[in-house]
This record gives C-alpha cells, structure tokens and sequence, in this order.
C-alpha cells in the first residue's frame, strides 16, 4: 500500500488508517482477524480512543507482537491535566505499550474546548510533559468544527490535525477548505475522516453501520470514488467509517490508487448538491 509523510514528521503512514473502533464490539478472535487482514494489505496506521466503546480492551491483545512495526495514535476527550494523564496512562496499559507515536486532543468543538485545554491545568501541560518524556512522539488533534481547528492552529505548532474531509461538505458548501489550506501552509501532517460519509441521519433511516453516528455511504463503488476524492488532497491519510466492510472497501479504492479525474469529481458534485452536509459551513 502507498505510504505518505506525515507533515514535517517524517513518518511514513499507510494511506488508508485503520480506526480502532473497528474492533470495538467484538470478539477477541475476530478484533485480531481484523487487524492481521490489515497489516497484510499494508496497513500501519492504526488510530484509538477510550471513547470508542471497548477498542482499547480488543486492539491492544489484537496488536500483540505487532507493536514495532506500526504508527499508533490515541486520543483524550478530556480537557483538562489530570483527567489527561490518567487517561493517557489508561490507553498505554490497555495497548500493551510503552509510548503513543502520536497523541491527540479529541474531538474539539467549541472556543471553550481551545481556551480550556491551553489554561492552567489544562491537558495541554499532560502533552507537553508526555513528549518531554518520551511517552509521546508527536502532538495532534481532531476536530469537528472549523471554528475550532483554525483556533487551535493558530495557538500551537501541532504535528497533525484528524478533520474531517468530505466530498459533500467540500462540494456542497465548501466546509474545512479554510482549515486545508492553513494546516498546509503549516506543514502538518493532514489526516482525514468521514470520507465514506453522506450525511446525518434521519428518524426514518435504518442505520446499517450501527458503530458510526451519521449515515456511511451504503453503496460500494460511490464509497470507493468518495474515498478516493479525499485521498486525492493534500493528506497523508484517511481513516474509514468504523465497519469492517468500509476497511475493506477502502483497501479496494486504494489498490494500485490513481488521484479522482475531473470528471469522477463532476458526477460527486452533482450528486453532492442534493445531499445535506454532515457539517454545516460556520463563517468565521
């Protein structure tokens, strides 16, 4: 599988991420089939939250033996020092491992979530000690919102940003083209989510992919042009929804990858116009 930089790391990442929620909710047999049927198609980027259900618990045993030879990311939803460092510490011992080569603050949303993680006690001091230490090699983040992400990017010289990057939110509204191009200016490394999206659930949707909060493309070639649409910018990287048919549709898409045309780009637009972004665009 190709494999990029990651910004100014110099880490080579495996285009396609495999998002640990994948084996949340699963046995332990199938949770370490899923991730050998990674590692043997190329995968070595391999992403984790203690918010994803139990994926601490199945990865870790899953990445028994394999910890060497992957790129291990992880995340804390809390925004403050001591929560941070106990769950960092939680994450370690649950993955089996002595150190995270990227560590992210999670799912960053409001003004508020920036101002609270930079203050005093704020998680940001956990990170900055972390990598002094050597438990962390890099400083990420994720975020939903663009208010948030260009808050952040202007405040710290993050390694990596994990936005979402979307072909309905890019071509029906133009969301996280602002947050693109400044984590380029930067030199970051570029991770993308909800490729494979389409849009937010409704009351009288069956949700197929019951792992994921929004409604994932259902349709096997579409999922595959769409995901093949983010990997064609400037990113490193995208992880998949959290499903192992989405995994392997991704493996697909990017077997012997060749950048979306013009006119693959044409048909996702005007597909794209009848459907509703899963991230309205907030000025800012």
């Amino acid at each position: 599988m190709e494999k990029r930089t990651l910004g100014k790391t110099g880490e080579q990442l495996s285009i396609v991420g495999f998002g640990g929620i994948v084996t949340s909710l699963e046995n332990q047999k199938d949770a370490n089939s899923y991730v050998a049927e990674a590692i043997d198609a190329g995968i070595n980027y391999f992403d984790v939250a203690p918010t994803y259900n139990d994926a601490e618990d199945r990865l870790g045993p899953a990445l028994k033996g394999k910890r060497n030879n992957i790129f291990l990311a992880c995340k804390t939803v809390d925004r403050t020092k001591k929560g941070a460092e106990e769950l960092l510490h939680q994450s370690l011992k649950k993955l089996n491992t002595n150190h995270f080569d990227l560590y992210q603050l999670h799912a960053m949303t409001t003004l508020e979530d920036v101002e609270q993680v930079f203050a005093a006690d704020g998680a940001m001091e956990t990170f900055l000690k972390a990598k002094r230490d050597g438990i962390i090699k890099h400083i990420g983040f994720s975020a939903h919102t663009e208010e948030a992400a260009m808050a952040l990017l202007d405040r710290f010289d993050f390694d990596s940003i994990l936005f979402p990057i979307n072909w309905v939110n890019i071509l029906n509204g133009g969301f996280g083209a602002k947050v693109i191009k400044k984590a380029e200016e930067k030199g970051m490394g570029i991770l993308a989510l909800k490729a494979m999206a389409k849009t937010s659930l409704s009351k009288d949707i069956v949700n197929k992919y019951p792992k994921g909060w929004y409604e994932a493309i259902d349709d096997k070639e579409l999922a595959m042009l769409a995901y093949r649409y983010t990997l064609s910018k400037s990113i490193t990287a995208a992880i998949p929804p959290g499903d192992i048919e989405h995994l392997r549709w991704a493996i697909e898409a990017t077997n012997k990858f060749k950048p979306i045309t013009f006119e693959e780009i044409d048909k996702l637009e005007k597909m794209a116009k009848k459907i509703h972004p899963l991230f309205p665009l907030k000025d800012l």
